[in-house]
């Protein structure tokens, strides 16, 4: 194997390529048709990857750009996500109030407009800098910012309007809280 093979291992990628191309699609089915697409792209445009250069990174600025990619193709993407949320109203809620809560914050962040819940995704779950998010993303990093900044604070709006059960209690504390 070349040198510049070796350096091209995208195998070592996949969990984070599939965990944004399912914060991007909340399907598993149409994220894993992302990042077969994106997988695609990159080993079609393989030479123009500078040696040195951050491989993660690469791969998701093409698998966004995959995805903006498909989105102007076609707008039934929409149509599913509504069909998808229907149908997930409709589930019998757990009985667990983690759960309960869990899934409350999950379809906050869903909810969360594509371009907030990307920049949010990229640097609260895989972690990149801000740079290398505004990077992947093709944006400015004080755009990046703005859209960070926007999407926590429509979350911290959701967890100061949703109702806690009176049992559960922050542990510390004075004591006096109960529990």
């Amino acid at each position: 194997m070349e040198q510049k093979d070796r350096q091209f291992e995208v195998i070592g990628q996949l969990a984070t390529l599939r965990r944004y191309a399912r914060s991007l699609v909340r399907d598993s089915a149409d994220a894993e048709d992302l990042v077969h697409d994106a997988l695609v792209r990159a080993y079609e445009r393989r030479k123009t990857f500078r040696r040195g250069a951050n491989l993660r990174n690469w791969l998701l600025a093409i698998l966004h750009n995959a995805h903006i990619d498909r989105l102007r193709k076609s707008r039934s993407l929409t149509r599913r996500h509504d069909a998808a949320a229907e149908e997930a109203e409709q589930a019998v809620p757990p009985a667990q109030e983690h759960a309960v809560r869990l899934q409350q914050v999950r379809n906050a962040f869903f909810d969360l407009p594509e371009e907030q819940r990307e920049a949010l995704h990229l640097v609260a779950i895989e972690d990149l800098s801000y740079q290398e998010a505004a990077n992947a993303l093709g944006i400015p990093v004080g755009t990046l910012m703005s859209r960070i900044s926007r999407a926590r604070a429509m979350l911290r709006e959701l967890e100061e309007k949703t109702p806690r059960a009176s049992h559960l209690r922050i542990v510390g504390g004075n004591g006096n809280e109960g529990g």
